[in-house]
């Protein structure tokens, strides 16, 4: 009876200190201090290499369970991972990217957990969903093209090409109220200003000697990094173009979203956002991310047709062509008007368009293409010996059309005029003013990534491959929260409107009361 009376007293004294005070008790204390002690002497007389592995499991292990089950932590946490993946590849050679997409199938299998008892999909019946499904798809089939020169080089690109595209998944199931985007969204802020204040670091206090290191250990990438007897800031990413594209985009981001019906505080703030990401964009030096703001303000003009709009977007254009023409001496204003003057572009628009001409019949041939990591790196890696290996593509695009073919081609370009289609459409239609500001953000952001296709390959890398589908599962949830909104705000957005009088047994009432109106019995 001793025996047995002792260990349920011992169990419900453990599950005490661990279910209830979750340690927070002297005991408690006491045990994570000799957690603490156990853990700082292996990592002391261990490797570093083993070291940093346990230190990794400390975090790791609760952030994965985190994302497990709940996924808008998972996707707070895959964002804030894949802006700073390259910058840790810096420091530590270690295999973050496979942890990101560790994180990615955890999150989705935690999705599919979730639909086993909520067997609720409608959030993904549409349009969207189905092109993405089908882009999915094919790039799963694509490891058994009868052209593809390696299979493993299929297993390494279809990562980038399709393996991401899961957060859009995750992100659609997530996104189930109007504070959940909103939060998202000024996390992804957050984290765009972080960058831009550390590449304005870089420009002025200099780079850290762990970034000193990784550009000098590789003659090419330092050739691209200093041009024009500068270093270009490439901020926590992998180069230059990709930092200042992502800069560019947010930064038109922030402006549009300045114009909502927000308070002065956050309108503030968000210009604030905006000026620093521009002036980091600038020092970037990426020709790219200069043509792509002034694309963007073009598309809001278009879509608002407001008169001072009009007006402003006038006066802007001809400020920004007196810049353009004026002559200068420094390398930073040079390289920014060399972006929009055609004699110091037309020789690189030139080796684009011979290469496309180039290669124009082999994709004529191939429907469905050579096969994934045909070209680039990978292309290098595992098939050296084909000539695509030092084919430049240049372009999203005609990497596209060279690996998946014409129909693959045809079938992205089909899922981004949808998208495209969608945003406009349910900016035109929703009436609570946030969300159609939102929608209109999101409208001018896609237009520019869509833009930035042809030039550069920017949705397939990090990260902005999670902030467009972030954006893409934001566009397809952000509707279904209008009408909730609406109520708080139609008095200011539209005329109220007369409820519609019904007739039921001589009795009238207006049509939203009858749903609770008792059924009345016939005398």
């Amino acid at each position: 009876m001793l025996q047995t009376s002792k260990g349920p007293g011992f169990r419900s004294w453990l599950s005490n200190q661990l279910l209830f005070q979750k340690l927070n008790s002297p005991v408690g204390l006491g045990l994570l201090l000799l957690l603490a002690i156990v853990i700082s002497y292996a990592i002391a007389i261990l490797e570093l290499k083993i070291g940093i592995v346990i230190l990794g499991a400390i975090i790791g292990i609760p952030i994965v369970g985190a994302c497990l089950f709940n996924p808008i932590y998972a996707i707070w946490t895959i964002l804030i991972v894949g802006v700073f993946v390259d910058f840790l590849k810096k420091m530590v050679d270690a295999p973050f990217g496979t942890a990101l997409d560790g994180l990615l199938f955890v999150s989705l299998f935690g999705v599919l957990i979730q639909q086993i008892h909520k067997r609720d999909l409608s959030f993904a019946k549409n349009a969207i969903s189905a092109w993405v499904f089908v882009w999915v798809v094919l790039n799963l089939l694509e490891i058994l093209n009868p052209w593809a020169g390696s299979r493993l080089a299929w297993l390494y690109t279809v990562r980038s090409m399709a393996g991401l595209i899961i957060l859009y998944f995750v992100a659609i199931s997530a996104f189930n109220s109007y504070k959940i985007i909103t939060k998202t969204i000024k996390l992804i802020i957050g984290l765009a200003l972080l960058s831009s204040l550390y590449g304005l670091k870089q420009e002025f206090l200099g780079f850290s000697n762990s970034e000193l290191t990784w550009l000098y250990s590789d003659p090419k990438r330092l050739e691209l990094i200093y041009q024009w007897g500068r270093l270009r800031i490439f901020s926590f990413f992998s180069d230059p173009t990709t930092y200042g594209v992502f800069m560019s985009y947010m930064g038109t981001f922030c402006c549009v979203l300045a114009t909502g019906p927000f308070s002065t505080k956050k309108r503030g703030i968000l210009l604030f956002s905006a000026l620093c990401m521009f002036a980091s964009m600038v020092y970037a030096g990426s020709r790219t991310p200069f043509v792509l703001v002034p694309f963007g303000f073009i598309v809001f003009t278009l879509i608002t047709l407001k008169k001072e709009i009009i007006i402003g977007a006038m006066m802007m254009a001809i400020l920004g062509l007196g810049f353009i023409m004026k002559g200068t001496s420094n390398p930073v204003l040079f390289r920014l008007q060399s972006a929009f003057i055609p004699k110091h572009s037309d020789d690189t628009m030139q080796v684009r368009f011979k290469n496309q001409k180039f290669i124009q019949p082999m994709i004529h041939r191939h429907p469905v293409g050579v096969g994934l990591g045909s070209t680039g790196v990978w292309a290098k890696r595992f098939t050296p010996d084909s000539f695509l290996a030092d084919f430049a593509h240049d372009s999203g695009f005609v990497r596209i059309a060279v690996e998946l073919g014409w129909i693959g081609l045809l079938i992205y370009m089909a899922f981004l005029f949808t998208l495209l289609r969608y945003s406009i459409y349910y900016y035109l239609r929703v009436r609570n003013q946030k969300i159609k500001c939102l929608y209109l953000a999101f409208t001018v952001v896609l237009f520019q990534l869509t833009l930035a296709c042809y030039p550069q390959e920017v949705l397939v890398l990090l990260p902005t491959s999670l902030v467009f589908y972030s954006i893409t599962a934001a566009v397809v949830r952000l509707k279904d929260f209008d009408d909730i909104h609406n109520q708080h705000t139609s008095s200011l957005t539209s005329p109220a409107l007369p409820p519609i009088m019904v007739e039921t047994n001589g009795v009238y009432s207006s049509e939203h009361e009858l749903i609770d109106l008792p059924a009345t019995k016939e005398r």
